[in-house]
């Protein structure tokens, strides 16, 4: 059985939370590195969570603080009406004794994909800022990452298409330029958009089920999700919440749960349609344009949801 070597990078919010949770239990899975980027929360605060929990999870990979802002502009306030005020639902947190390690982000990144050449699985979670500035200081190690998992952007399939604005996912749109770079580089892409994590829900009976067959790790699931899963009462009128970022590790394990497209993908970086993913289909036609001599990224568009969940519920109950 093959091991994957994972980077996370996050801006741990209640479902980057819970997708670090799959990831410190799956067997399959060893974290080398986890790496901070503002979005769910501001920087300060996302690290603080990603120390939390590898304190409560008990995982060793280093946890190194990123970007702070996009590469343009300034960062928009945090969605605490989505995570909370902390970032993690609200659930109390205690004294955090686990420390950040000294490096950047990024360089973190590099440092981990030039000492295992070939091998390493980049899951990106949040914004595309980290990877960008890591590309950017060391452009060699696009040859060097095995893939790039990412959650983010919304294609049109299936009726999705944003969930900031009618046509932007929110960590494409939280730094537009950056993703458009990130989508441009020769690495091999697989996206997890909207146009799966939202066809994808974790209904209140599968996370009541889940704490109580799945002991400390369901109780977590459980707790750390309420205020999420309110949230998603109230804005979509759901029974339970979008699988967003477990989504992305589902789809670096598993990709045969989901059907995909490939093409150029570019991303809007200015106007009303900031933020918008568009992906230029292989095989088609069309006069000479932006997405010339881009690379073929990697997009999934249908999902077999039960398989997902069943993956999640399996992974935390061993």
């Amino acid at each position: 059985m093959q091991t994957l070597k994972v980077i996370y990078d996050t801006d741990p919010g209640v479902d980057d939370a819970m997708a670090l949770l799959l990831l410190a239990r799956h067997q399959r899975i060893e974290l080398i590195g986890v790496t901070t980027v503002f979005g769910n929360a501001d920087i300060a605060t996302t690290t603080r969570n990603a120390l939390y929990l590898k304190q409560k999870l008990g995982f060793a990979a280093p946890v190194a603080e990123g970007a702070g802002a996009p590469l343009v502009g300034e960062p928009d306030a945090p969605p605490t009406f989505v995570h909370g005020k902390n970032g993690l639902g609200d659930i109390d947190l205690p004294q955090i004794t686990a420390t950040a390690d000294p490096r950047p982000a990024h360089q973190l990144i590099i440092d981990l994909v030039k000492a295992n050449p070939g091998e390493v699985t980049i899951i990106a979670v949040g914004r595309m800022t980290n990877l960008e500035r890591a590309m950017r200081e060391a452009p060699e190690i696009v040859g060097l990452v095995r893939q790039v998992v990412v959650m983010g952007g919304a294609f049109g399939r299936n009726g999705h298409t944003g969930n900031v604005t009618p046509v932007a996912e929110a960590n494409i749109w939280g730094d537009p330029d950056a993703a458009d770079i990130v989508f441009g580089a020769a690495w091999p892409i697989a996206i997890a958009g909207l146009d799966v994590t939202q066809a994808t829900v974790m209904t209140d009976a599968y996370v009541t089920e889940l704490a109580a067959a799945a002991g400390e790790d369901g109780a977590f699931v459980r707790a750390i999700s309420a205020f999420y899963q309110n949230f998603h009462r109230e804005s979509a009128g759901l029974d339970g919440f979008y699988v967003h970022d477990s989504s992305a590790v589902a789809l670096a394990l598993h990709p045969e749960f989901y059907k995909t497209e490939t093409g150029a993908i570019r991303v809007v970086t200015e106007g009303i349609a900031i933020g918008q993913t568009i992906i230029k289909p292989d095989g088609r036609s069309y006069p000479p344009g932006a997405w010339d001599g881009r690379p073929s990224q990697t997009i999934a568009v249908g999902v077999d949801a039960e398989a997902v969940l069943r993956f999640y519920r399996d992974t935390l109950m061993g």
